[in-house]
C-alpha cells in the first residue's frame, strides 16, 4: 500500500458517547456473551434516515457479539446482511483483532435480523465500515480488558503486568499464561467496563486488521453448500410463482385459476388483489406447486386479462420526446445558482455546450429475487435475501395485518444486491402466498421475473453549457438537469444535490431542473446516483480541457484548487480537495500519465469522484479497431478510504468488482420501456460483461488520518466516464449517450 503526505481535513466522530455501554452475561457451561447498546453515530444519521424511513439516530439497542466458552471456542457474530462485499468477515475481524485472539480459531456465525439485540441491520451505502468500526473495536477491546482483570485476580497481580496474544493472557515476570477459555467463567461475574475508557490497540499492533484474509464463506461458496436464499428448504415447503402485469402496477380483471389447479402437482392458485405501492403487493396471480418445474409448466397455460393502467401510454421513446422538448423550454425550478453564469459565459474565450443521457439499468443480480416463508397461528417465518430485513418485516406485517414482533427474519447470503435488495417486494409476496396457501412455500423469481420487475437505476438527460477564460480555467457551469418525478420532488434515487462536484468549484455556477411522470419503478443501483453523473459530469470536464488546450490531469488539478475541506455553512455536504488531489497524483504517477507513447488507436482517459465517503481517482487504457471493438487493456485505481484497509483481500475484490461492473454498465446495459413494459428479459438481450473482456485493474490506496469507509460503491463511478475518455482519446469521438453499444461500440 502507498503511503502519501496526508490530507487536510476533519477527523469524523467516533459515535460512541455517554449511552454506549457494555452487556456481559455467563451462558450455559460457565461461558462468556458480551455485547454493547451502541448507538449509531451522528455523523451517518442522514444515511441511515434515507435507507430507512422509519428509523431515527437516537435507536440504540442491545447488540450481543462475541460468545467465549471454557473449551476456548470464539465465535463472533456478523450483524449485518452478507451481499457479496464481505462483510461477514470484515466486521468479525474487528471485533476479533481487538479481542486478540487467532483468527484461525474464530467461528462467525450470522445474525437474524433482530432489532431488539442488533440496531440497525442492512448493507446499503457502503455504511458498515463507518458505522462499526469504532463500536466492534470496542466491543473486543471491552472483552479482552474483563479477561485481563480475571487472569489480574486470578494470579494476584496488577493488570498492568499482563499482555494478551492469540486468546492466552501473559504474565511476563513469572512467566505465567492462561488461555481465554479458562477465564471465561470468572470474567462473566466481573463488572463491565465503560466502553468509553477501554484501551485500543495501537493500529502497529494489528495482526488481523490489515491482513489478507480470505472470506469465512468461500469454501462453502465454491463447493455449492447451501447458504443463499435460493437453497433454503423447510418441512412441508412448496413452490410458488408470482405472474404479476407486464405493466408496472397493473391489475388483474379475471384469470383461468381454476384450469390452473387442475393441472398435475399443482396445489393451489389464486388472484392477488395487490395495492399501489411498487414496493409492496402488487396485484397478480400465485401459483403454488410440488415444484417450481410444475408451477412454470402451469404458468405457461396461465391466462390473464389485466387492467394495464395509465403507465401504458409510457415509454423510452415517449420520455426522450419529452426530454427533447424540456431542454428547449425554461426550467421548472433551479436549484441552486452561484454569481452570474450567463453574465460569465458572455465574456468567456470558449463555450460548449452538450447533452448526455444515460439510460435505466437493472440491478441484474445472478441470484434472482426469492424468499420462504411459513405462516401459522399468526406467526410468520422468512428465510430471505434481503439487504434490509427491518423495513421488509414492517411491510410483511402491516400487509398481513399481524403484529412486527410476530415476524421472524433469518437473513441469508446474497446472490448480489447491489441495491435490488434494499426493496424487499419479494419478500411480502412470499409471506401472502405462505398466508394464503395454509403451507410453506418458497418463492422464485424466474430471470424475466427479476429483469422486467426491477427498480431500475433512472434514465436521465443533462443539457450543459460552459465556459474558459484564455487562461483555460472554468468561469461558467450550467447543466438544465432532465429527469423523473412530479414536481420538485424526485422519483426514488432520480435526484441531484445542489453540491454535486464541480458545484462550489466554480464561481459562476447554476443547476435547473425538471421532472418527467413516469410510472416506470426505480431504486438505488450500487454507488446511486453517482454511477450516471460521474459520467456525465466527468466526460464534460474533459470536454472543457480539452477547449482549454490542457493535460486533463492538470486540469482536474487545478479545478480542485489548493487541498482544503469545501462545506456548506452548515459543515454538511464536505469535499476534501486534498485527498481528491492525492489519489489524482497517485492515479496518474502509478499509470505513469503523460510518459511514453501509445500505439495509433489507443488512448487513455481519466476521472475521479466522491461518493460514499470515499475518493476514488482512476485511468482507463484502452484500444478501438476501426469497426468500433474496444479493449481495454488496463484500469490503474487510486483511493481513500481513511487510515485503515481492513482486509485488503476484501478491499481489493471490491474495487475490482467496482471497475468491471462500471465498464459493462457503460459498454451494454440499458433498459428500455415500451407501452409501460420493460423490453429485455435475460441476459440474451441485456449483456453483462464476460470473463475474456475483463482487464486486469490496478488497486493503489492512500493512507490518510480519517476513520475508515467503505468499499463496497465509491469505486464503480470514475471507470464509466475515464472509459469513454479513453475512447475519444483512441478515436476522437466523444461519448455522450450511454451504452457506447449505441454509439457504435462493442466489445472486442
Amino acid at each position: 500500500m502507498d503511503s502519501l503526505k496526508n490530507s487536510t481535513g476533519r477527523q469524523e466522530p467516533t459515535g460512541v458517547d455517554r449511552r454506549d455501554f457494555l452487556r456481559v452475561s455467563a451462558i450455559a457451561g460457565g461461558g462468556l456473551l458480551l455485547g454493547a447498546y451502541i448507538r449509531p453515530a451522528e455523523a451517518l444519521a442522514g444515511t441511515v434516515a434515507a435507507l430507512h424511513p422509519t428509523a431515527t439516530a437516537d435507536v440504540f439497542a442491545p447488540n450481543v457479539y462475541i460468545r467465549l466458552t471454557p473449551d476456548g471456542k470464539v465465535t463472533i457474530v456478523n450483524k449485518n446482511p452478507e451481499i457479496g462485499q464481505g462483510i461477514k468477515t470484515m466486521l468479525p475481524m474487528i471485533i476479533a483483532e481487538e479481542l486478540d485472539v487467532d483468527w484461525g480459531t474464530v467461528t462467525v456465525a450470522q445474525g437474524d435480523s433482530e432489532p431488539d439485540k442488533y440496531g440497525q441491520q442492512f448493507a446499503g451505502g457502503s455504511t458498515a465500515t463507518p458505522m462499526n468500526w469504532d463500536e466492534h473495536r470496542r466491543v473486543g477491546a471491552a472483552g479482552r480488558q474483563m479477561l485481563v482483570a480475571a487472569a489480574a485476580a486470578k494470579w494476584g497481580v496488577s493488570a498492568t503486568e499482563l499482555t494478551t496474544t492469540a486468546g492466552t493472557v501473559h504474565h511476563a515476570s513469572s512467566g505465567r499464561r492462561i488461555g481465554y477459555g479458562e477465564l471465561v467463567t470468572a470474567a462473566a461475574a466481573l463488572t463491565a467496563p465503560d466502553l468509553k475508557t477501554v484501551t485500543l490497540k495501537n493500529p502497529k499492533d494489528f495482526r488481523i486488521i490489515g491482513k489478507f484474509t480470505k472470506g469465512v464463506d468461500n469454501a462453502k461458496v465454491i463447493t455449492g453448500k447451501p447458504l443463499f436464499g435460493i437453497d433454503v428448504s423447510v418441512p412441508g415447503m412448496k413452490y410458488a410463482i408470482f405472474e404479476k402485469c407486464p405493466v408496472f402496477g397493473g391489475k388483474v380483471k379475471s384469470a383461468n385459476v381454476d384450469a390452473i389447479k387442475a393441472m398435475p402437482g399443482i396445489k393451489t392458485a389464486f388472484v392477488v388483489e395487490g395495492g399501489t405501492a411498487l414496493n409492496g403487493l402488487l396485484g397478480g396471480v400465485a401459483i403454488v406447486a410440488d415444484s417450481w418445474w410444475y408451477a412454470q409448466k402451469a404458468r405457461a397455460q396461465l391466462q390473464v386479462t389485466w387492467d394495464e393502467g395509465t403507465t401504458a401510454t409510457q415509454g423510452s421513446d415517449s420520455f426522450a420526446a419529452k426530454a427533447a422538448e424540456i431542454a428547449k423550454a425554461a426550467p421548472f425550478k433551479t436549484l441552486r445558482k452561484d454569481g452570474d453564469p450567463d453574465a460569465a459565459l458572455a465574456t468567456a474565450a470558449k463555450v460548449v455546450s452538450a447533452s448526455y443521457f444515460y439510460p435505466f439499468i437493472s440491478h441484474a443480480t445472478l441470484e434472482p429475487q426469492n424468499c420462504t416463508a411459513s405462516f401459522s397461528n399468526g406467526t410468520l417465518e422468512v428465510w430471505a435475501p434481503t439487504q434490509n430485513p427491518q423495513p421488509g418485516r414492517q411491510l410483511v406485517a402491516k400487509t398481513l395485518g399481524i403484529e412486527e414482533k410476530a415476524v421472524t427474519i433469518h437473513m441469508t447470503r446474497c446472490g448480489g444486491g447491489f441495491g435490488r435488495r434494499l426493496s424487499n417486494d419479494y419478500m411480502v409476496e412470499a409471506a401472502w402466498i405462505a398466508k394464503e396457501a395454509g403451507v410453506p412455500v418458497k418463492l422464485v423469481w424466474s430471470r424475466e421475473d427479476d429483469m422486467r420487475h426491477d427498480f431500475y437505476r433512472p434514465a436521465g438527460w443533462h443539457n450543459l453549457t460552459a465556459g474558459v477564460d484564455a487562461a483555460g480555467k472554468i468561469v461558467a457551469w450550467k447543466n438544465h438537469f432532465v429527469s423523473f418525478g412530479e414536481g420538485e420532488r424526485f422519483s426514488a434515487s432520480s435526484g441531484m444535490a445542489p453540491t454535486e462536484f464541480p458545484s462550489r468549484f466554480i464561481a459562476n455556477f447554476q443547476y435547473d431542473n425538471t421532472n418527467i411522470p413516469s410510472g416506470v419503478p426505480t431504486g438505488p443501483l450500487r454507488a446511486p446516483g453517482s454511477n450516471a453523473l460521474a459520467f456525465v459530469f466527468h466526460s464534460f470536464i474533459d470536454e472543457l480541457a480539452e477547449a482549454a488546450g490542457k493535460d486533463p490531469v492538470q486540469f482536474r488539478l487545478d479545478l480542485l484548487g489548493d487541498p482544503r475541506v469545501v462545506a456548506n455553512p452548515d459543515g454538511s455536504a464536505a469535499y476534501d480537495a486534498g485527498r481528491m488531489r492525492g489519489v489524482l497524483e497517485l492515479v496518474a504517477e502509478k499509470s505513469q500519465w503523460g510518459k511514453g507513447s501509445l500505439p495509433k488507436g489507443t488512448g487513455r482517459g481519466v476521472a475521479f469522484h466522491f461518493s460514499h465517503r470515499g475518493y476514488f481517482a482512476e485511468v482507463v487504457e484502452a484500444s478501438v479497431s476501426a469497426n468500433g471493438a474496444v479493449k481495454v487493456h488496463k484500469v490503474w485505481v487510486a483511493g481513500d478510504v481513511g487510515n485503515q484497509i481492513i482486509n485488503p483481500s476484501g478491499a481489493e475484490q471490491q474495487v475490482q468488482g467496482s471497475v468491471l461492473d462500471g465498464l459493462s454498465e457503460a459498454m451494454t446495459q440499458e433498459i428500455t420501456v415500451k407501452a409501460g413494459r420493460t423490453e429485455q428479459g435475460n441476459f440474451n438481450q441485456y449483456q453483462l460483461l464476460r470473463m475474456r473482456q475483463a482487464p486486469p485493474v490496478e488497486v493503489h490506496y492512500r493512507i490518510t488520518p480519517f476513520s475508515p469507509t467503505g468499499m463496497g460503491e465509491p469505486a464503480l463511478p470514475p471507470v464509466v466516464p475515464a472509459l469513454c475518455n479513453a475512447i475519444y482519446a483512441a478515436t476522437g469521438k466523444r461519448v455522450r449517450t450511454l451504452p457506447l453499444s449505441k454509439s457504435g461500440f462493442r466489445w472486442a
